[in-house]
């Protein structure tokens, strides 16, 4: 176990990734039901604020602190990767709503709820940083991670298959749904690079 004087570092990625799965919660809501309206993009905004409260106070932390539980780039890089994913989110969230995609479509509720079940395998992946003996399971979650992201890979050359073979399809609304499949793929990309920082804290501090 690190050393329990450093708890304050673990308590805040914690408070990180728990508020990103908030937003990847948020935004299932958001685009199943369908729900983009102008109070959910300020919801998902407050969210979004949040995370970079949570993201300068590690900064400050670790600039006031000469001990640290692992590399400070590392750490770093752990909370700005995390940070990206709930960015990304907002981000979709927003160009849904400027984009009037009012009615997402089933795609959409895929890659909603494979993002919200990356971020879900992320948050076990984060927390259990805290102990050394939960390596396995975490890296088994990494594992996981790997594979929703696969399937997003999967999912987003369908998505734009279907919709560029549309002959019917508005050529503005093709595109404007191709940028909106990229864009959630890419936060399944973000979800598995910051399992994979973790994986490499791991094996350094093993």
């Amino acid at each position: 176990m690190f050393m329990p004087k450093e708890t304050k570092f673990f308590d805040l990625f914690d408070r990180q990734i728990d508020n990103v799965v908030k937003g990847a919660q948020l935004f299932k809501e958001i685009i199943t039901k369908p729900a983009v309206t102008a109070d959910n993009i300020d919801k998902m905004h407050a969210i979004e604020h949040d995370g970079d409260e949570v993201s300068h106070r590690i900064i400050d932390k670790l600039n006031e602190s000469f001990i640290t539980p692992f590399d400070r780039e590392d750490m770093l890089d752990l909370s700005n990767s995390t940070d990206n994913i709930i960015d990304g989110i907002y981000m979709i969230t927003k160009r849904y709503y400027i984009y009037k995609l009012l009615t997402p479509g089933e795609y959409s509720h895929k890659f909603a709820d494979l993002i919200e079940q990356s971020v879900l395998a992320l948050q076990k992946v984060v927390h259990g940083l805290k102990h050394r003996k939960h390596s396995k399971e975490v890296m088994e979650q990494c594992v996981e991670i790997n594979r929703l992201e696969n399937m997003a890979d999967i999912l987003r050359d369908e998505a734009i298959s279907t919709l560029l073979n549309d002959e019917n399809a508005n050529p503005i609304v093709v595109i404007k749904k191709k940028e909106m499949y990229e864009t959630c793929e890419n936060v399944t990309d973000l979800c598995e690079h910051t399992a994979n920082i973790v994986e490499s804290i791991l094996v350094k501090n093993n």
